[in-house]
Order: structure tokens, then sequence, then C-alpha cells
């Protein structure tokens, strides 16, 4: 039976399988890479020097956007308009993100409750899958210009610890970029595909998968058997990195010298300087034993001994999480047969020397960390192409997922490491007399209490027929595909009365509306994207004007005349942008307004203490 596909730069239908690349969209560097002659190859740059493409994004004054070394080379330059980092924006939250807000120079804009960040650009406001797009299209042009070809299919690496909302906004990017994404992989498991372990090999094998990135740390342990690759458990910090080794030196820097560090909270060009060093010299210390450097006229200096007590807490972290993952796997040390070093941090000595000595085992880092994932990609997309027929890889949700149960508890549908694709259901009743409608809240993570674990959607199933509490039988399934991608459905099985729905991120771009629009998608894409993501910033000023009236209501007696007046002027101008302005301008006037009003809940927090004590003695 012929392939058929669907070119979506030319927009034609093809008979022929077409070419599937490989991406590792990392938080540091990115590489694309593919199947030449049996072989993973990664995609070199023009010059041919490096296959890395750095994960950075600058906006120019003119409006023209630069990516790559590019961008890199802006970082002192323009800090302010030059973002890097990208990957740890996606599926995070500006609660999220607070720790990082000194580390970087670009402005991130809180989006509200269980929204997607912003950053702010001039007058524009980009979200993180759009950042993350800009880097897809240039590795796309890429590979394109390498091959001579047109590329749209392509796999794309994530950490296993990825949560729903990151997988998804990663393939959002990908189309955002014009890219069909195949498949969502996790990056240990692309990892031991790129060494090949499993292939003609018949005995069992368990293999610990230790990947340590700019941004994500990842341990997973996999069983290898006849070219079939399963994760028995996975573990990790989605915010732990080289990142935060640079940040360790930056600290120590500023530590020794209290006049830079007022420097650089003034200077954000300073601080980029500051943190490029502190890269640097983390490189340096992976071969030297000391390190020096100046900032303007101070002098800075760091020795291994040094660094390595600085980070060797972070170092433990990752320990702690091979520690889970073992348990979780239900297995000991002594079970795993090899330890594969992924990343481009597990270039430090520390963290080669401390794994060694925990799995008391020499560690497997021939293949270079830092391409290893994308090699691993392309031998994945070479499967899905039909060219390795023996090979199939089973994977794992990173992350419990169920629902919302009375007294605000989590109640687990999907348990962590269930092997995916998998779809499973459970079985619920109603608990007042006569409820017709049932909201099913769909909540992530691993706590007890909903309000720990992360929301990723909810919806009401209506129609329920009017009985008798606990008469009711209301099945709730999960259904959760080959990329995490997660479906909801909940049925009434005495009725009939069934919905289904995707649970996605408010911000996302729903695969229905995709597959509506899928020619015009090939043609007009950015377009699409601009009119799906006006309308999300006009919902979100709209839940911001009506939260900014109900404040005004309550709380109009604690505020001054001129609060008022500002207050009142503030959500009119919103109000107004709302379905007629772009938005930019309705972003700018939602942040203009969230900036003037922040003050006032600690206002009101206080005077709602002060009038519950009126009158009340605290007794010694």
């Amino acid at each position: 039976m012929a392939k058929i596909g669907i070119n979506l730069k030319e927009g034609t239908l093809t008979k022929d399988a077409e070419r599937i690349v490989g991406i590792d969209l990392g938080t540091t560097n990115s590489v694309v890479s593919y199947i030449k002659n049996g072989e993973a190859v990664a995609i070199k740059n023009e010059s041919g020097k490096s296959a890395l493409l750095p994960s950075i994004v600058h906006f120019a004054e003119d409006g023209s956007i630069l990516t790559g070394v590019a961008a890199k080379l802006k970082l002192e330059e323009a800090p302010e308009r030059t973002v890097f980092s990208v990957k740890r924006l996606l599926g995070k939250s500006f609660e999220d993100l607070e720790k990082i807000q000194e580390f970087i120079s670009y402005k991130i804009i809180d989006g509200g409750e269980e929204q997607l960040v912003k950053i702010q650009m001039g007058e524009k406001f980009y979200s993180p899958i759009e950042l993350s797009a800009e880097l897809l299209k240039e590795l796309k042009r890429r590979v394109e210009k390498h091959l001579g070809e047109s590329i749209s299919k392509v796999v794309i690496t994530v950490p296993a610890y990825f949560n729903d909302s990151q997988r998804q906004a990663t393939k959002d990017a990908g189309k955002l970029a014009g890219l069909d994404v195949l498949r969502i992989v996790n990056e240990p498991t692309a990892a031991s595909l790129a060494y090949g372990i499993g292939r003609g090999n018949e005995n069992e094998e368990i293999v610990a998968i230790y990947d340590l990135g700019g941004g994500t740390f990842d341990i997973s342990i996999l069983r290898i058997q006849n070219g079939i690759f399963e994760v028995l458990a996975t573990h990790g910090d989605s915010f732990l990195g080289g990142d935060d080794f640079d940040k360790k030196i930056m600290d120590h820097w500023l530590n020794q010298n209290p006049s830079l560090k007022e420097q650089v909270r003034k200077d954000a060009s300073l601080r980029q300087k500051l943190r490029l060093e502190a890269t640097r010299a983390k490189i340096q210390l992976s071969t030297s034993e000391s390190y020096q450097s100046t900032i303007g006229p101070t002098p800075i200096s760091i020795d291994k001994t040094t660094f390595e007590n600085e980070i060797r807490s972070l170092v433990q972290k990752t320990i702690a999480s091979c520690e889970n993952a073992l348990k979780d796997a239900s297995l000991q040390k002594k079970d795993i047969q090899r330890v594969i070093m992924v990343g481009g941090s597990t270039r430090v000595p520390l963290v080669v020397s401390t794994v060694g000595d925990y799995f008391a085992q020499d560690v497997y880092n021939d293949v270079d960390p830092d391409l290893v994932v994308a090699l691993g990609a392309a031998v994945q997309a070479d499967i899905l192409a039909g060219n390795q027929k023996d090979m199939l890889l089973l994977d794992v949700t990173p992350l419990s997922l169920g629902i919302e149960t009375i007294g605000s508890l989590m109640d687990t549908i999907i348990p962590r490491n269930t092997k995916i694709p998998a779809s499973l259901a459970r079985e619920y009743t109603t608990s007042v007399d006569g409820q017709t409608k049932l909201k099913v809240a769909v909540y992530q993570g691993e706590r007890n209490l909903v309000e720990h674990n992360r929301k990723l959607g909810e919806f009401i199933l209506s129609g329920i027929p009017a009985m008798a509490a606990g008469i009711p039988k209301l099945e709730v399934s999960f259904i959760l595909d080959a990329d995490g991608i997660l479906k909801v459905r909940a049925k009434e099985l005495r009725s009939g009365v069934n919905q289904t729905v995707e649970i996605k991120s408010q911000y996302g771009i729903s695969e229905e509306e995709m597959a509506k629009m899928l020619i015009d998608s090939i043609t007009h894409a950015e377009s699409d994207i601009a009119i799906q993501a006006l309308r999300s910033t006009e919902v979100e000023a709209q839940q911001v004007v009506r939260a900014s009236e109900k404040f005004l209501q309550q709380h109009a007696t604690i505020l001054s005349k001129e609060e008022l007046d500002n207050t009142n002027k503030l959500v009119a101008s919103l109000k107004e942008s709302i379905g007629n302005m772009s938005k930019d301008e309705i972003n700018k006037r939602m942040e203009a307004l969230n900036s003037y009003t922040r003050p006032f809940a600690e206002k009101a927090l206080d005077y709602t203490i002060k009038e519950a004590m009126k009158g009340k003695k605290i007794s010694e």
C-alpha cells in the first residue's frame, strides 16, 4: 500500500514517503540530524564548523529576527532584546519562573493564573511557542539547504520529565514552524537509540540513561531486548541543568565582590557578560584547575575545587532522582548493566565521577553528549519511515494523571511510568440528589491535594438524568497517545450521555482546529496562529477586566481617590482595546493595569487582617 503524505511547503499530496529528520530542541543548543547511508548524521552550519545551533533568539530594532550564533553575539550588546534558554519557558507559569528573573535580562510578563508567560520585546509580546518556532524554522532551513529538498516531517525530542503542557507546546512550536511533528520522543530514549544498544542482541540488558543538559535533568531506566526499548521508569527535574552551574559560579563571584553585585543588578549588559564568563569558567574547569578573567576593572577567579563545592548539592539532587527511578523500576544499582551519559553538562568531571561512584561502574560517554539525542531522534525518524522494521519503542508517561474529587483531592487514573500509548478508565457517581452536571477537572502530578499539582484543563458533562445520589454510573476514561498528549472521555453508563475532549493548555493550538484548517494552514500558518493568539489575548483581557471591576467593588473604601480614578481609566482603556486592537496593544494595556494594581492585593490583605483583629487581644 502506497504511503500518502502532505507536503506542507507545496500544499500537495505525495504518494512516496518523505524523508523524516530528527530534532533535539535543547535549552542551550539545538541540533537537526538525519540518516545517511544507514548512519545518523548531525547537520553542521554553513561554515561546516559546528552542528550546534545556539538556542538564542534576538529581536532587532528594525523588526528582523536573528537566531543561533548571530543572536548569541547580541547577548552583551542588547541583552534586553535577546532571549536564551527558551526551552525553560515552555509550559511554565510566571510563578514557575520567578526564581530565574535575576538570571535573565529580557522581560517576562505574568500571563495570569494557569496562563503561559509572555516575553515583552519593545511594543511586541511573544509566547515561548513563537520563540521556539523561530529556532525550529532555522533548523528547517539548515537541513533543507544541506539536502537540497523540502523537509516537513520531523521527530522532536523532549526531556522525559516534560509534562503534558510542555509537550503540547513543543508540538505547537513545530506547527508554527511549518513542520509536521510525527512523534515527541523522550531524550533519554533517543540517546539509547543513538548508541545502538539492543541491535542484533537477543540478551536482555538494563540500561540507565543519565541526561544532564543546559536546563533539564532526566534519568531513565530501560529494558532492551530484541530491538525492543522499554522504559521501566523515569525521574528528573525540568529545572536543573548547566544553567544552574553557571548561576552558582555567578553567585560566587558576586558574593566575593559586593560592588560588582550592585553594578550587575543595575546593568543588564554587565549581567550577561558575567553569565557568559561563568559559562566559559565552567567549560575551562573541566580540563583546568582554575579560571581567571575580569569584568571591567574587577578581577574574577575560581578554582576547580571551589566550583565543585558550589555545584555538589545540585549533582547530589540528580543522584536522588537516580535512586527514585531505581525504586520505581523495582531495581537495585547492581541490576544496571550500562550507564550512558547524555547532555553537555555531563562533561563536568564531578558529574562523571559522582555518577560512576553511585552506580559502581565506568560510565559510557563515547558519543558526543551534545549530539547524541539528535542522532537518536534521527534513528527514531528512520523507524517511523519504515526503514528499521526490527526495532520497536515503548515509552512511559513521566507524571501521574487524574481528576479532582471531593475534598480537592486528586484521584489518579493513569499512574506515572505507565507505558504509552495507554487507555485507562475509572467509575464515579454523583454526591448530590438530582445532579445533572459533572465537572471534570484534570490534573497532573504526584501530590494528594490538587493545589500542589498542575491543572491541565476541565470540562462539563451535562445531560445526566436526575437520579438519587450514588445511582448514576459515571465512567471517566483517559486516552494517552504516543506523544504523551491526553484525551479525556466522560460517560454516564446508564443513559449513554458522553463527551470526549482533548485536554490542552489554555494557550495551545487544538488538533481539531488544525484539522479543520489543514489546507489553509499549509499556506497561511502564520496568519492562522496570529488570529488564535489575538483571541486568546482578548479572552485573557476580559478576565482581567472582570477581576479588576470585582476588586474595585469589594475594596473601593481602602483606595484613595487617585488610585480609584487611575484604575478605572486603565480598566476602561483595556476594555476599549478588546475587539478593536492588536494582540500587542491589548497586552500592553493589560500589563499597565496589572502593574498599577499589583500592590493593591497586599493593601487589601493588610486591611482585612486589621479589621479581623479589631477588639481582640493577643494573650501573652
